[in-house]
């Protein structure tokens, strides 16, 4: 039973093959050259075109998301001067040579802002240098007011005999140089 059933596949596979080829037998030659034929079409018109759709997936969908992954703000502010170089070599814009320097100047943000910053903390230096030698000045003018004012206390009579003494120890060369104020402040 199992031969007869194999003949008739047979049967059936050989009447399928005359009937697609216009009810003409097909011979033991022409059966390999389909094979070669059948592959070849389903290489080209299913394999190849999937395997391009794998590709075109890979390239536009997979490598363009790790592209973007990877995307960082100083990548994106390096490529502003490419786009202002594309735009002011098609000369439909003119565009002025300064903003080639805006340019730059955003490609190298990090070592601008460095330079930047290394102004302020000069400038703030200078201006806490400042604040100290106006403070020690006020400081010393304030003790300098304070050590006048002592010297000028009424209040206390003075000792006999010390009418023309002079306060610091020292004795005067001449008249002149008796009774100042040491400091900014002079008192008449």
């Amino acid at each position: 039973m199992p031969a007869a059933q194999y003949s008739v596949l047979d049967d059936v596979q050989s009447a399928r093959r005359t009937l697609r080829r216009g009810g003409k037998a097909i011979s033991a030659t022409e059966v390999p050259l389909q094979a070669m034929w059948k592959q070849l079409w389903q290489k080209w018109t299913l394999d190849k075109p999937a395997a391009l759709g794998d590709w075109l997936w890979d390239v536009f969908v997979v490598q363009l998301a790790a592209l973007l992954d990877r995307l960082t703000l100083r990548r994106i502010v390096a490529l502003i001067p490419v786009v202002i170089l594309i735009l002011a070599y098609a000369h439909r814009i003119p565009l002025p040579p300064e903003l080639m320097l805006v340019g730059d100047v955003l490609a190298y943000i990090d070592i601008f802002s460095v330079i930047i910053l290394l102004g302020f903390i000069s400038r703030a230096t200078a201006i806490v240098l400042g604040a100290r030698q106006v403070a020690r000045f006020s400081l010393r003018l304030a003790s300098n007011a304070l050590k006048g004012m002592q010297r000028l206390d009424f209040r206390h009579p003075r000792e006999v005999g010390g009418k023309n003494q002079n306060l610091s120890g020292v004795r005067p060369k001449n008249e002149d140089d008796e009774g100042g104020v040491e400091g900014a402040f002079a008192f008449a």
